[in-house]
């Protein structure tokens, strides 16, 4: 969340808290990293056509094209897809001025304002694009781009970049932090609505005109977290070992 909110031009809950967190994050990439250097060496596939393509000769042929995942991975990243169409298009009904679960497009723009949002993120929701819907594309953008041949090679409709291969770590560090956050983030939540349907934990209300209209916009929002999350953890990696 430090993250989403400084990319829209917004400030932090709170400076020691970011701070915390950056560290933390930091912490275990290099936990990663040092696991990482304790496994046993793998020669990359990359590397081994390398090495025998000039003793190979003309015999050899091409060299094979970037690779796309498995038909289980697709799979995946579709699920993981569809799961963020019902949150996508109720974010953008509410910018749009609709009204869903008791509440307003203008009700929760005024409740924006008075949480502090940014001079960003007000003026997109006033254009009828909702910050947070955006964010979810780009999610989409990147699952799929860890499970296709073009998030391996920059495809042609992106200029000065087309053909040219696409460093690992772009992809990949999107998208171990969102699977690591969201996964855990969504199923827990997911678990919680359940509980709170059978009546054994208590509904906060929030803005929401009732219990219900809160559960169900968390039911929404937690089960595309929990699917997609889970949907790019699969994917990254499907993509880390088809690039190793």
């Amino acid at each position: 969340m430090d993250v989403i909110t400084l990319l829209l031009a917004q400030g932090v809950d709170s400076g020691p808290v970011a701070a915390q967190h950056a560290l933390a994050a930091v912490g275990a990439g290099l936990l990663a990293l040092a696991a990482r250097s304790g496994a046993p060496a793998r020669v990359s596939a990359r590397a081994s056509a390398s090495a025998s393509g000039p003793a190979a000769g003309p015999a050899a042929g091409p060299a094979a094209g970037p690779e796309g995942a498995s038909r289980a991975v697709r799979l995946a990243a579709f699920a993981g897809s569809s799961a963020f169409v019902p949150y996508i298009a109720m974010k953008l009904f509410w910018a749009s001025g609709g009204t869903f679960a008791g509440l307003s497009g203008a009700d929760l723009r005024a409740a924006a304002e008075r949480n502090g949002a940014s001079g960003l993120w007000l003026t997109l929701d006033s254009w009828g694009l909702d910050p947070t819907a955006l964010l979810a594309l780009l999610g989409v953008l990147l699952l799929w781009g860890l499970v296709r041949p073009w998030g391996q090679v920059f495809p042609g409709w992106t200029p000065g970049l087309a053909g040219r291969s696409v460093p690992r770590w772009l992809p990949l560090a999107p998208a171990v932090l969102g699977a690591a956050t969201l996964a855990p983030y969504g199923v827990v939540g997911l678990g919680w609505t359940l509980l709170a349907t059978a009546g054994v934990v208590e509904v906060p209300r929030g803005d929401f005109p009732t219990p219900a209209d809160t559960l169900l916009v968390a039911r929404i929002g937690l089960g595309a977290f929990a699917l997609y999350g889970v949907a790019l953890a699969v994917a990254a990696r499907s993509y880390w070992r088809r690039t190793a």
